[in-house]
């Protein structure tokens, strides 16, 4: 069942409130981020992918495919789409995605994903507040998507409509980094990791 499973990691954000850098290449731990990121993830599912527009080369250390937007800067959604067409050419039944930006992601993040099956959608609910951008996502939503899509939709939570609602204990682990406090915050969780 674990081939069954692609994953993707989300890293087209432009890091505004970052100044405007490429949050996946920023240091964290003396590593960039991308990289805790994938240490995290790669273990839990089979063919992995990047989303990202830009130069692609910047992630050549990482071996990974990488899936440029066909509509750049209009969201995670079109890396979603993107994603799912990938996955289904690799013959996996869905696609996990994780944003670049949640180094601290849970070591059953997947299992927890999966638990109810491939075939419906499941998002990551901890707490009271929904990480669209972490989310099962079976390969047969990719019509429907592509569909929302085209009549201007551009957010996950439209697209994750009647997900299940995976709950994780309302803990650090989607700690997202978009700010230089978050920076720090991070460094300081990944340091009490150690």
């Amino acid at each position: 069942m674990e081939n069954a499973i692609a994953g993707m990691v989300l890293a087209g954000g432009q890091g505004r409130r970052m100044g405007g850098v490429d949050k996946a290449m920023l240091p964290l731990g003396g590593h960039p981020l991308i990289a805790h990121t994938l240490a995290r993830f790669a273990p839990q599912v089979g063919p992995l992918a990047i989303s990202a527009n830009g130069d692609p080369a910047r992630f050549a250390a990482f071996g990974l495919p990488v899936l440029r937007d066909t509509y750049a800067d209009q969201g995670p959604l079109s890396g979603v789409i993107e994603g799912l067409g990938w996955a289904a050419r690799a013959g996996a039944r869905a696609l996990v995605t994780l944003a670049v930006d949640t180094p601290l992601a849970p070591s059953d993040l997947v299992a927890r994903l999966t638990e109810g099956g491939l075939e419906r959608a499941a998002v990551a609910v901890a707490g009271d507040r929904i990480h669209a951008t972490v989310a099962l996502w079976p390969v047969t939503l990719h019509p429907h998507l592509v569909a929302l899509f085209a009549a201007g939709e551009r957010r996950l939570r439209v697209a994750l409509e009647g997900a299940r609602a995976v709950g994780f204990p309302a803990s650090e682990a989607f700690h997202n980094i978009n700010t230089p406090d978050d920076l720090l915050r991070a460094e300081a969780l990944l340091a009490g990791q150690s």
